[in-house]
């Protein structure tokens, strides 16, 4: 029989470890060169090992802080009032957010509708990375009535929350009036934002949010990495 491959049996090696919990969730592996030199092998041969245990979802890659291992799924609630930083704070982990587009432009025929606006009417729109620890969580676009918040990009480009950027503009509270999820396969972009494989299953969460007068404030769509988020879904949630 042949001998299975050096990355192979690394790779073994270490699932072992982490299922020991010599390495728990969250924490980092040591450097490629270092398991490298306790392995004596080079570091592709580690490197071959490290894509396997991401391909298997045990660790994941940070650009430029290294490698560690997956954590356990983020409680993510779907409830009335839905904020992501209270969210992940309230499941022990940091959040953040990468803003990766900023922009005003005329209204596609869905969002239009969904914000009860005229065809074509301006709309801001905010892209990017919501992440915990680091790790990305879920991608994120979000539409807003220009007319109604003509100061929201200047007040954005310094927040890193759509709420407080909101709340700037006048939007104290708002709430969810209706959310639509769907279970979609990861796009080659999507899949490099969230990174993971593509194809990877993610959960799209398409919603409109409403001010206390009914008026809708914002047409959102999350997709979601299916392996590091649960979502619960509880519409009588007041906060």
């Amino acid at each position: 029989m042949p001998r299975p491959a050096l990355w192979t049996a690394i790779a073994d090696r270490l699932k072992a470890e982490i299922a020991d919990a010599l390495y728990r969730p969250g924490d980092k592996l040591p450097t490629e060169a270092e398991l490298a030199a306790r392995f004596g092998v080079n570091r592709h041969t580690v490197r071959h090992a490290l894509a396997a245990l991401a391909e298997a979802g045990l660790v994941h890659a940070r650009r430029g802080a290294g490698v560690f291992v997956a954590a356990r799924p983020t409680d993510y609630a779907l409830g009335r009032r839905v904020r992501f930083h209270q969210n992940v704070a309230a499941s022990g982990r940091t959040p953040s957010r990468r803003i990766t587009r900023l922009e005003t432009r005329p209204a596609s025929p869905r969002e239009a509708e969904a914000l009860h606006l005229p065809a074509g009417e301006p709309v801001h729109v905010v892209e990017g990375v919501s992440l915990a620890d680091g790790q990305p969580l879920a991608a994120f676009r979000s539409v807003l009535p220009a007319a109604l918040l003509p100061g929201f990009p200047a007040v954005m480009a310094t927040e890193a929350s759509i709420t407080a950027a909101l709340a700037a503009c006048g939007v104290t509270d708002y709430t969810r009036a209706e959310t639509r999820l769907t279970a979609k396969l990861a796009d080659p972009v999507l899949a490099l934002a969230l990174q993971v494989q593509t194809s990877a299953p993610v959960l799209r969460s398409v919603a409109v949010n409403v001010d206390s007068t009914g008026r809708p404030v914002e047409f959102g769509t999350t997709w979601f990495a299916g392996d590091r988020v649960t979502l619960t879904v509880n519409p009588d949630q007041a906060s």
